[in-house]
């Protein structure tokens, strides 16, 4: 016997709102199973930084992550001093700071003409700096050495500095020349035509237009320089000349013995200049292209 229309649509009605039921339940699931995972990652990360602030207060710090027996400045105290944190801190920000400005100068300079020249030696030049890339620093740091000594840049703030914008040079000519690209040609033709220079219209217009870009390369290679250990062990051998990156490892003292108070001090004052960095340029790192219709009328 045939069922009524009215049976099978009811029928229909309940078998589709089950299956979006069954769909609608694995989706819930699969949320929860990826904001599990990225909980379980973002403590990860967040432990060790936890670790450090509770560490910085607490006159009785170890390894473990634990609420401070009581808290004190007493391990700022002791690592602000010239010797200790001053010196060292000032020392970064001289050999970062300017390793970074050359760094960005170059890397817009070079890119440049690969955004707005064509040529048949784009592409291998920019598979080679792409290869650069590749060459860890200890490969490339025995040569390096050698080479100082032979040009007298050996214990010197402007060899470092160079070395240090040389290895960021590949990194931030690609992400400059990515950038570069995204800024039309016409604005530029518009102030050549006013009389402006290929120069003058590099820095009068596609540098302000690319911010996002010049802020990217900014913040990247001022981070990677600024946590650079090695480099600065092996070419500077002045005591007086060494950046923080080297100095923190003089609370690893002999026998196994840190001093792990003073230790998670030095590690806050020493982020500080990155954060503030971060914070200084987020705007521009939030920004996009505002050419909407630039080119137009």
């Amino acid at each position: 016997m045939a069922l009524p229309v009215s049976s099978r649509f009811s029928r229909s009605s309940l078998s589709s709102r089950s299956s979006r039921s069954s769909r609608s339940s694995r989706r819930t699931s699969r949320r929860l199973a990826a904001d599990a995972g990225l909980l379980v990652v973002a403590a990860t990360f967040a432990l060790p930084l936890l670790w450090v602030i509770l560490s910085s207060l607490d006159p009785h710090a170890d390894l473990k992550v634990k609420a401070p027996d009581g808290l004190t400045l007493d391990n700022f105290n002791a690592i602000l001093k010239p010797d200790i944190t001053f010196t060292p801190l000032l020392n970064s920000l001289i050999l970062c700071g300017s390793g970074t400005l050359l760094t960005v100068v170059c890397s817009a300079l070079a890119a440049y003409p690969l955004s707005r020249f064509q040529s048949r030696l784009n592409r291998p030049f920019l598979l080679t700096i792409l290869f650069a890339t590749s060459l860890p620093i200890t490969a490339i740091m025995v040569p390096v050495y050698a080479l100082f000594v032979q040009v007298n840049l050996i214990d010197t703030m402007q060899g470092t500095i160079f070395f240090f914008a040389a290895s960021q040079l590949p990194f931030g000519i690609w992400l400059m020349k990515n950038f570069m690209d995204g800024v039309p040609k016409e604005l530029e033709e518009a102030a050549w035509t006013d009389g402006a220079s290929s120069l003058q219209s590099l820095v009068r217009i596609v540098l302000p237009l690319m911010g996002p870009g010049v802020a990217v390369v900014t913040v990247f290679s001022f981070v990677m320089m600024w946590g650079n250990f090695f480099v600065p062990f092996m070419l500077l051998l002045t005591p007086d000349q060494m950046p923080a990156s080297v100095s923190i490892n003089e609370f690893f003292g002999n026998r196994g013995m840190v001093a792990y108070g003073q230790l998670a001090a030095f590690s806050v004052v020493y982020s500080t200049p990155v954060i503030l960095l971060y914070v200084l340029v987020a705007r521009r790192l939030g920004g996009g292209f505002a050419l909407g219709g630039a080119v137009k009328g």
